[in-house]
């Protein structure tokens, strides 16, 4: 358990304790005045825990729990089971979400793998923030479904605007942390998490939306009829991210082959990544271009195994730059045959382009970072690194392009300045 708390910025503490704080009060609260209509809070408590259960981690290191969320979600926007009101407060909700996340990320705890409790905090501080915003509305909108209005266009109608405002909040909260915890512009997080987490909330939300109606008419069964098509799709999810997992470690076990084979320095392919990656982030590049990029670094220097003798420590920044060009065309050929790596070939082939050519926003951020690290290495020298982004400058404009010089030099900065903490 010690080793979720480690890493953990003042954000996601923040956060954390106050996931805490309302779970406390949620919970004292329910014990005190007790449950009302117990067999359906456990009934939505069962699933919220086999959802935190199956949670997976989705690409960007993002946590999800997509059964888990929908049934909070249904569970808070309930108004009857079978024409029988339902009075449950917005302490009870938060009551069941958080004893079902809790009993859901035990077993995990039990084998070792802790949960990601910044999170957990942000999925039960949405749940939360729902639930204290519909259920003072939930009595007046059962009132308007029973005779002689009969209509549920108000109340569905509530519930669609309040779900919506609650996964836009849940966004923006998330787009602050990931800007925090990866160095990038909040627009950029807040744009990044529009696109990849947005697609998924929105379909949960529906679901959850679902399953509330469904009650009306399906009682319990309606848990068992709506989990079964989100277990359907998180299976499919899983598998997915299960693929990208394995891309990537193809792709760095692949970019280790001139490492082994002695033409570049060990080590180099994977630090050039992670600066070019860096650099990207300064830069503003969303996430699915970062992650071109970040395969195009690991790959950068493959073209050297075509090479008889290999460069003198692997830098081709002191290479004619003919013998650069063609070793990025070699290189970005041998991407190209694995048939479904096309943008990443064509982003090392132009890795070595002049500035004047107009190549790539990534082949550029490579130029850079792999002559950065051709000239530094693995040192943390501060006046060596100091020296070569000098060296990089001069040739600024027509070699290199001056903004990605620029943002490598901060972010260097800031590594040197972490390191020296």
């Amino acid at each position: 358990m010690t080793r979720a708390w480690q890493g953990l910025d003042s954000g996601q503490l923040l956060l954390i304790c106050g996931a805490g704080l309302v779970a406390v009060a949620g919970v004292a609260h329910t014990a005190a005045g007790g449950l009302d209509h117990p067999e359906i809070a456990i009934g939505f408590g069962a699933l919220i825990a086999i959802g935190e259960l199956a949670r997976l981690t989705m690409p960007g290191n993002r946590e999800v729990a997509p059964i888990g969320a929908a049934a909070a979600l249904g569970y808070t926007l309930l108004l009857d089971l079978s024409n029988q009101r339902l009075h449950h407060s917005a302490l009870q909700v938060v009551a069941v979400i958080a004893v079902g996340m809790i009993a859901g990320a035990l077993p995990h705890l039990a084998v070792g793998r802790p949960p990601r409790l910044d999170a957990m905090a942000r999925r039960l501080l949405t749940g939360a923030l729902l639930a204290f915003a519909f259920r003072p509305l939930a009595g007046p909108l059962y009132e308007l479904t029973q005779e002689p209005t009969r209509t549920w266009w108000p109340a569905l109608g509530v519930m669609v605007v309040l779900t919506t405002l609650a996964l836009l909040i849940d966004v923006l909260v998330a787009a602050m942390l990931r800007a925090e915890q990866v160095r990038t512009a909040f627009r950029v997080a807040v744009r990044d998490e529009l696109n990849m987490a947005f697609p998924l909330g929105a379909a949960v939300a529906a679901s959850g939306v679902l399953l509330a109606l469904a009650t009306h008419s399906m009682d319990l069964v309606a848990l068992l009829v709506f989990a079964a098509p989100l277990l359907v799709t998180q299976v499919a999810f899983r598998k997915y991210a299960g693929i990208r997992a394995t891309y990537l470690q193809t792709v760095r076990a692949l970019s280790r082959v001139t490492e082994v084979g002695g033409y570049v320095e060990p080590g180099h392919s994977r630090r050039v990544s992670r600066l070019a990656v860096a650099v990207g982030r300064e830069l503003g590049m969303a996430e699915p271009e970062l992650l071109e990029l970040e395969y195009a670094a690991l790959m950068h220097d493959i073209g050297q195994l075509s090479l008889r003798d290999p460069i003198p420590g692997g830098a081709t920044v002191l290479t004619d730059p003919q013998q650069a060009r063609r070793i990025a065309e070699l290189g970005a050929e041998v991407i190209r045959q694995t048939g479904v790596l096309d943008r990443v070939a064509d982003v090392v082939r132009h890795q070595c382009d002049p500035i004047g050519d107009d190549p790539p926003l990534s082949s550029r951020i490579i130029k850079v970072a792999n002559a950065y690290d051709d000239l530094v290495g693995g040192s943390t020298d501060r006046d060596r690194a100091g020296a070569a982004l000098e060296r990089l400058r001069l040739a600024a404009g027509t070699a290199y392009d001056p903004a990605v010089i620029e943002a490598a030099a901060r972010v260097v900065d800031r590594l040197h300045t972490v390191n020296r903490l």
